[in-house]
């Protein structure tokens, strides 16, 4: 796919495509886009587009609404279907306010400055996440209703498996969408199917993540189906999960978490990574496992994990670690639904992974046994806790949890972008307070704003959630020649969180 703006418009006009659409997520990871024409090709790629904010969940508020998306070039896709109008085009964008500061309670944003946390410390998260979904029939009106579209079970093959032909027509888009498909079929639960894509760079496979959901709904309701990411849909049968695989590569290219001589084949590395993940485990549910209905799946019986645990081959812990070594070396985290934000979830995850590095955090033993088979003395002889019974729980751990605080509300080394002609570029840069002008990759550019910008401290992102702490730290971003504070909401929202959790029935 093209790689700069001219590249990009030459290909448009090459594919006829006369319609672009600049996507982002909402705090929800729900996707929003705004469409352009043909004619605002050129303005869309400079990040001249403007949107208001304040009409998106999580973002800023009436008096504050003014947004730029300001698009990233790599991610330019043509949709392999044709409307009458003609193709249409997409771009994955950032959140930009109107003076081109990346906005800090922009999602993607949030996953890379934990990215850049971990290129500072020298790795690169990989991630491979399996994410489940189900698909219920419609009703003549076109409403989904309550009844799956077939009988079938895991790996059951047509005619019981109803929904092998969306299956074959969700792989092929997402081919054409860039996507590698490693594998597709029925899962356990009837109606319920799993898509596998291969694994890649953090921020990459979150953009997946959100396209995939995009053309599983769209290519489903093609075939008169619903298909949602609930993760449980129907009581007394599995729900859905998205198991996601994590590693870490070095500079040159080597798996971090690989040492032959290490026990159980794992580097230091590897095995604190793990240690973070289950340190943090209580906390970040809240992220991974954002809704009330989410709770109803991690329960047991439904081979979904609810133990703050690693295992090697076991699966009723909520860590497990692959046979493969070498460069397959990784750990899976089988927590996650794929009803999550994935930027924020893959966040959360990594900045626990990383935590535990810099702690170096013991992982333990492996719990090789059935865990839903031991008695709570045992399990609490071997200190292995429970997750959270419910999103207001998991709400209590992440609002005590200060690492992962901090870690989705530092701007770390995500920086304000710079623009150098009509080309936009981001990096590590310095700003001086009196003029225009700031340093990357030692070369002096110029900002697009006429106001110089000091940053001290970003605000505190909302989680996926829907709510914010607050917190004795500064969240002030100083202006020069003035001073504008950037005001986040507290606790209220937490309160306003619990009271519909507790009134909520699915």
């Amino acid at each position: 796919m093209p790689k700069s703006a001219s590249d990009i418009l030459a290909h448009a006009k090459e594919e006829k495509v006369h319609f672009l659409r600049l996507q982002f997520t909402d705090i929800d990871g729900i996707i929003k886009n705004v469409e352009v024409p043909e004619s605002q090709f050129q303005k869309a790629l400079d990040g001249q587009i403007m949107f208001d904010g304040s009409s998106i969940e999580g973002f800023t508020r009436i008096e504050e609404s003014d947004m730029l998306l300001v698009p990233d070039l790599d991610t330019f896709q043509v949709f392999p279907w044709e409307a009458n109008q003609g193709k249409v085009g997409r771009l994955v964008c950032d959140i930009a306010t109107p003076d081109g500061t990346p906005f800090a309670g922009c999602p993607r944003g949030a996953l890379k400055r934990v990215v850049a946390k971990a290129k500072a410390m020298g790795y690169e998260m990989m991630a491979g996440p399996e994410a489940e979904f189900f698909l219920f029939q419609r009703d003549m009106n076109g409403a989904a209703i309550p009844a799956t579209h077939d009988t079938g079970g895991y790996f059951d093959l047509s005619p019981r498996d109803l929904g092998e032909e969306a299956r074959r027509d969700i792989t092929l888009v997402l081919e054409a969408m860039g996507l590698e498909v490693e594998a597709a079929h029925h899962e356990v639960a009837p109606g319920q199917h799993e898509i596998d894509f291969k694994y890649g760079e953090a921020v990459a496979t979150a953009d997946a993540v959100v396209t995939f959901r995009f053309v599983v709904k769209k290519v489903a309701l093609m075939h008169g189906l619903h298909a949602t990411f609930m993760p449980k849909p129907i009581a007394g049968v599995n729900g859905s999960g998205m198991h996601v695989h994590q590693s870490l590569f070095t500079a040159d290219g080597g798996n971090a978490f690989y040492d032959a001589d290490g026990s159980w084949q794992m580097s230091k590395v590897g095995q604190f990574y793990i240690g973070g993940l289950l340190d943090h485990a209580r906390a970040y549910v809240a992220l991974t496992n954002p809704l009330v209905n989410s709770y109803k799946r991690l329960v047991p019986g439904y081979e979904a994990p609810i133990n703050v645990a690693w295992s090697e081959k076991n699966r009723s812990p909520m860590v497990r670690v692959p046979a493969r070594r070498g460069v397959g070396t990784r750990c899976e985290v089988r927590i996650p639904d794929p009803s999550c934000n994935p930027y924020l979830a893959f966040a959360a995850m990594l900045a626990s992974g990383l935590d535990g590095i810099e702690r170096e955090l013991p992982c333990g033993e492996p719990v090789n046994r059935n865990i839903f088979d031991m008695s709570q003395r045992e399990k609490k002889r071997l200190k292995i806790h429970q997750l959270p019974a419910s999103l207001d729980e998991a709400l209590d751990f992440m609002e005590k949890d200060k690492m992962l605080r901090e870690a989705l509300t530092s701007i770390g080394t995500e920086q304000p972008r710079l623009r150098q002609g009509p080309a936009e570029t981001t990096g590590p840069i310095s700003f001086q307070t009196d003029a225009n002008q700031g340093k990357i990759d030692g070369r002096t550019l110029t900002r697009t704003s006429a106001t110089p910008v000091t940053v001290e401290a970003t605000p505190m992102i909302c989680s996926r959630t829907l709510f914010s702490w607050a917190s004795g730290a500064s969240t002030s971003m100083k202006t020069t020649p003035s001073a504008a504070e950037i005001r986040t909401p507290g606790h209220s929202q937490i309160t306003a969180l619990r009271t519909r959790a507790a009134s909520s029935r699915f």
